[in-house]
């Protein structure tokens, strides 16, 4: 994909997600890996009003190839993501309200393996597990190293991530193009909606389930 095509698509994708609420005013943020570094979204940038040129290209080093730009203050986040899969093309961070609401009612803000059970088939194939990791502030060095080590765990596992969930914060989900992120998230999201609202709680898939899930789909659980 050419420099304009991908930046046109980061906008689209932008624009898309505040459309239908997955963010909120100047929340959230998108960066793409481009040969010698990454485009991601400026400080404060809404995502409902993106504009190709606006969009900040960092090195490889993270240091904005034009100085005058301010690039999110997440970048540090994305750029341990990024080292830490090759699977990573691009990757979202929104403050998605059931994610948020669902990792609220962990106690005492715990990491976990999963903020989520397996519920539906779509969330196993399209998402895989769902770490929550423990609270901390918005841009706390400390998250960039528990996230990337939380996908060192899970690929030795066998079972590959494609999304953490920041306790109190929202999520962060990443695949190869603009577009399949974006299914990650939706999947998420969706899959949080559901659970919070099914009372009493359904059970989650089977093992027998989900093994039939990873022989016919290549589900990562």
């Amino acid at each position: 994909m050419s420099d304009a095509a991908l930046r046109n698509e980061l906008c689209r994708v932008g624009r898309s997600l505040h459309a239908r609420g997955y963010v909120h005013g100047t929340t959230g943020n998108i960066s793409a890996r481009v040969d010698g570094g990454f485009l991601i979204t400026a400080t404060d940038a809404c995502l409902g009003e993106l504009e190709p040129e606006a969009l900040v290209r960092v090195d490889a080093a993270g240091m904005p190839v034009d100085p005058a730009e301010r690039p999110s203050k997440t970048l540090a986040l994305h750029r341990r993501i990024y080292a830490a899969t090759s699977e990573a093309g691009c990757v979202i961070h929104t403050h998605s309200t059931h994610l948020v609401r669902a990792s609220l009612a962990v106690a005492a803000d715990e990491a976990r393996d999963d903020l989520l059970p397996p519920i539906t088939p779509y969330f196993v194939m399209k998402v895989g597990h769902l770490p929550l990791i423990a609270y901390r502030r918005p841009g706390a060095p400390e998250v960039g190293a528990e996230v990337a080590a939380a996908i060192v765990q899970a690929s030795a596992r066998g079972a590959p991530i494609r999304a953490v969930m920041l306790s109190r914060l929202g999520p962060n989900v990443w695949h190869e193009t603009p577009a399949a992120a974006m299914a990650v998230l939706e999947e998420c999201e969706e899959t949080a909606r559901l659970w919070l609202a099914c009372e009493p709680k359904p059970a989650p898939l089977s093992p027998a389930q989900i093994d039939e899930l990873r022989r016919q789909f290549g589900a990562r659980w």
